[in-house]
């Protein structure tokens, strides 16, 4: 792999997760899009088995790199999601 690929998967990774952490997608989409070969990968920065990237570290990540690219609305609602989510833990 070359560092075009890297950069390429890594940005479907962030634009997966951000899908998923805003659930404009649910893991059953992502197995019917794969079951359906609408897609022979799906990155993801987390395992979605194990978790549904709802947690402080993944959502930074994803906050992190739609900084980078200067997307601040995306910003801002990962940021309002990560705000429920640690209410929702403290409690």
């Amino acid at each position: 792999m070359d560092f075009l690929e890297d950069l390429e998967m890594y940005e479907k990774a962030m634009n997966n997760a951000y899908d998923i952490i805003t659930k404009k997608k649910t893991v059953d989409d992502i197995y019917f899009d794969l079951e359906d070969e609408d897609y022979d990968t799906y990155y993801l920065p987390f395992d979605p088995v194990s978790e549904d990237g709802r947690t402080p570290a993944i959502i930074d990540m994803v906050i992190e790199y739609y900084i980078s690219t200067e997307d601040y609305q995306k910003c801002e609602e990962l940021v309002k999601i990560k705000d429920i989510c640690l209410d929702e833990q403290i409690e």
